[in-house]
């Protein structure tokens, strides 16, 4: 398996931008599909991006709440997955994890039972 570890998240004003980032150990990310999910108080963990490996072009796929918001991308030289959040919402206000699977699953999924790895999540509150 892989270790994942994220950071980045904070307290920002409704409109304001924070960079989330995910960090993994081994020297096989490259291989590894990787997303961002969140889970608000007394909600389900829901899907918010997702970013396929480099051989597949680094295709990209965003839930309908963000899109044209968040952007993620990804940088296999320092094993790290970014999150560049914009305009937040408060209803943007939950806490993120990183996720990853080494499995061949085109587009990238959406489910969390697609993903083995997980962080253990960063913080992200966004005030009105």
């Amino acid at each position: 398996q892989v270790q994942l570890v994220e950071s980045g998240g904070g307290l920002v004003q409704a409109g304001g931008s924070l960079r989330l980032a995910c960090t993994a150990s081994g020297r096989t990310f490259s291989n590894y599909v990787m997303a961002w999910f969140r889970q608000a108080p007394g909600k389900e963990r829901e899907f918010v991006a997702g970013i396929l490996h480099s051989v597949s072009g680094k295709t990209t796929r965003y839930a309908d709440s963000v899109k044209g918001r968040f952007t993620i991308d990804r940088d296999n030289a320092k094993n790290t997955v970014y999150l560049q959040t914009n305009d937040l919402k408060p209803d943007d206000t939950a806490v993120y994890y990183c996720a990853a699977t080494a499995l061949p699953i085109l587009p990238v999924p959406t489910t969390t039972t697609a993903y083995r790895d997980w962080g253990q999540g960063t913080q992200v509150t966004v005030s009105s």
